[in-house]
């Protein structure tokens, strides 16, 4: 504020007087403090809303019948609409499903997680998340170096090898990996098998395909692959399970025997697991799997 002063009296060919300047500094216009209209609420976290349970139709010519309906779904019914728009909050969870779905995507399961659940890191050779996306193939190959790692830390020939993928979901690694892991083990002991808890691989950058690689590597007889699915608006966090029994690279797709959509919204990770460890036993009695085994079930 001084130098303004200072630069109008030399402009006007003022001389500098002390006092002037200090007249016009206590003379400064008051500033009035002003309220801000924001709120200092913590609104609600809008992801909460069961959609299942959200209705917004006004006047609704059966109520009851609609509700009965979104029970069966997660599709969004009976959301309303503000003119040919959205209703608000609809349009609001929409987006923030959609952000937690490309979250899911670009981030990358806690090195937290990978280190409580005593995972063996690996990576495939993608080696960061736009490779991954866009070069489908380099997500199931490995490197001379990861190869080495899965060969000294792996033991060969064993009856059960499970293995972790990011995949395309590493949010649906950290909501389900932690139940599934020991029910998965629990269901193998009361068939009198079992995996070794030090000896699991956890894929970065993790394609399906990949579990072919480890198959021919380890020898196992049956691999049973933990991968996180692609998310979608209904949840971003939904696992997959691939098992096969004694898998190549190249093999048909039909080889494998997959469990989809594990997730608190759809089968729960406890139940999967032990759904898993009985078709590891089936798969090990009849040593096939996919297609094969259905025929033979």
């Amino acid at each position: 504020m001084i130098v303004s002063i200072l630069e109008d009296m030399t402009k006007n060919d003022q001389k500098i007087d002390i006092n002037v300047i200090e007249e016009k500094i206590n003379n400064k216009p008051e500033i009035k403090e002003v309220k801000s209209d924001v709120s200092d609420e913590i609104l609600d976290d809008i992801t909460e809303v069961d959609i299942k349970k959200q209705f917004l139709v006004p006047n609704p010519v059966d109520r009851e019948g609609y509700l009965k309906m979104k029970e069966k779904t997660p599709a969004r019914l009976g959301l309303w609409r503000s003119g040919p728009r959205y209703k608000t909050q609809p349009m609001l969870r929409f987006r923030a499903d959609h952000a937690a779905a490309q979250d899911a995507v670009f981030s990358y399961v806690p090195d937290e997680v990978i280190e409580e659940m005593k995972l063996i890191p690996i990576e495939t050779k993608c080696g960061d998340k736009d490779t991954y996306v866009t070069r489908p193939d380099l997500g199931r190959q490995f490197d001379e170096e990861n190869t080495s790692i899965i060969k000294n830390k792996v033991t060969p020939n064993q009856k059960v090898q499970i293995i972790v993928g990011d995949g395309l979901s590493s949010a649906a690694i950290g909501a389900n990996i932690k139940d599934i892991l020991p029910s998965i083990k629990q269901g193998l002991k009361t068939h009198g098998l079992d995996f070794n808890d030090n000896e699991v691989l956890f894929i970065k950058h993790a394609r399906v395909p990949a579990m072919d690689k480890i198959g021919e590597i380890t020898n196992a007889d049956v691999i049973c692959y933990l991968i996180g699915e692609r998310p979608g608006l209904v949840t971003a966090e939904s696992m997959s399970a691939y098992l096969a029994y004694k898998p190549t690279v190249g093999m048909p797709e039909a080889r494998r025997t997959v469990i989809s959509n594990i997730h608190k919204g759809g089968t729960p990770a406890v139940e999967a697991g032990a759904y898993i460890a009985d078709l590891i036993k089936k798969m090990l009695d009849y040593k096939k799997s996919g297609i094969d085994l259905k025929e033979v079930e």
